[in-house]
C-alpha cells in the first residue's frame, strides 16, 4: 500500500459526527501501511451549481474535467490521480447526504460515451472505490450502497464497503464495540 493515493470524500457537514470518526479511523489505518490520504470535506466546498447541470459540455471536450469553474471541479481532478476514492457519508433518507451526492452527479465528466459505437472511456477504470456508510438504526443501508456498488461495476473499478448500522446519533459510533479497530483495519487493508 506504500505510496497509494487514497482520496477520501467526507459528506457529512458534522466535523465531529459518526463520519468523521469512521473516515479519521480508516485514515489511520491506511497511513499506518504506508497510503498517501487527503480528506475533502464536501459540504464546505464552494459550488456554483446544485449537481450537474446536464449541460454535456464536458463530452465535448477532450479533458475529463467538469466544465464549471468551482470547488468540485478541482475535486474531481483528484479523483483522476488517486489510486482509490472513499465516499462517506451518514444514511438520509435511503440514500447519501446531498452535499456527496453533488460531487458523486458531477462524476458525470469523468466518462466520455459513444452512443453510436455503444463504448465508455474513462479514466476510473481500474481504481478502488470505497463505500463508508453510518446509520441512526439498521434500515436503509443496502438501499445507500447500491448505487455506489452499480458505478463501480459499470466503471470498471474494484468495491468495497463498510457499513456500519446503529451508530446512533452524532458521535454515537464510538459506543460501538469494536468499531474503531474494524474501521482501521479496513483502512489498513485497503
Amino acid at each position: 500500500m506504500a505510496n497509494k493515493k487514497i482520496l477520501i470524500l467526507s459528506g457529512s457537514p458534522k466535523k465531529n459526527g459518526n463520519t468523521a470518526a469512521l473516515v479519521g479511523w480508516f485514515s489511520e489505518g491506511a497511513r499506518s501501511k504506508g497510503a498517501e490520504v487527503e480528506i475533502v470535506e464536501t459540504a464546505f466546498l464552494k459550488y456554483k451549481s446544485s449537481g450537474c447541470a446536464s449541460c454535456r459540455t464536458c463530452q465535448e471536450i477532450e479533458e475529463y474535467e467538469c466544465v464549471i469553474d468551482d470547488d468540485a471541479k478541482s475535486v474531481l481532478k483528484k479523483m483522476v490521480h488517486a489510486d482509490m476514492i472513499v465516499m462517506a457519508t451518514p444514511l438520509y433518507f435511503f440514500g447519501p447526504s446531498a452535499q456527496l451526492k453533488i460531487v458523486f452527479d458531477r462524476m458525470f465528466s469523468l466518462y466520455k460515451w459513444d452512443n453510436k459505437a455503444d463504448t465508455m472511456k474513462t479514466p476510473l477504470k481500474g481504481k478502488t472505490l470505497v463505500l463508508i456508510a453510518s446509520a441512526y438504526e439498521s434500515a436503509g443501508l443496502a438501499a445507500l450502497e447500491e448505487p455506489f456498488k452499480m458505478t463501480a461495476g459499470y466503471t470498471g473499478m474494484q468495491f468495497k464497503s463498510l457499513l456500519v448500522p446503529n451508530a446512533g446519533e452524532s458521535g454515537e459510533v464510538n459506543k460501538i464495540p469494536g468499531i474503531r479497530e474494524k474501521a482501521i483495519a479496513f483502512g489498513a487493508a485497503a
